[in-house]
């Protein structure tokens, strides 16, 4: 998932996800066996691929643009990583205490919670995509063939 393309389809697939999940996941909505089932499934997919996601960046996004020889990319990348912190360390500690082993129930704690955690999530997507993704585009950092896509 190295190419703009890849980043944008990984937060279209988590944008997706959010807007399903907050639609079943309200107490009228649970109470239907097959809804609290597929949002149990939902949740615990959305999970494994915020992980996938900040671990990708980790892994292949961040190290490039630290290294970058242009000082406002090593400012960018320095931006989203201090910022994202707050949000890897509230997902970080939602995940240990609901969704360790996908064991969890539809308490009115945990809705509160993992809304907090849908709403960090889709912010953070918001500011990669419009401040992140445009400004790695805009210095050069993805693709010429990409940047019509913008």
């Amino acid at each position: 998932m190295e190419t703009l393309t890849g980043y944008r389809d990984s937060h279209t697939d988590l944008r997706q996800m959010i807007d399903d999940l907050r639609q079943l996941m309200r107490p009228e909505m649970l109470k239907i066996r097959p809804n609290a089932k597929t949002a149990y499934q939902l949740l615990c997919d959305l999970a494994t691929k915020v992980k996938a996601h900040l671990a990708e960046e980790d892994k292949r996004l961040y190290p490039n643009l630290l290294t970058h020889e242009d000082p406002r990319v090593k400012s960018i990348a320095w931006g989203f990583i201090s910022g994202e912190k707050p949000l890897r360390r509230s997902f970080d500690e939602y995940h240990r205490k609901w969704l360790k082993d996908c064991d969890f129930n539809f308490t009115p704690e945990f809705l509160e919670e993992t809304h907090e955690i849908f709403d960090m999530v889709a912010c953070r997507i918001d500011r990669e995509e419009q401040v992140l993704l445009p400004k790695l585009v805009e210095i050069g950092i993805f693709p010429t063939v990409e940047r019509a896509r913008v």
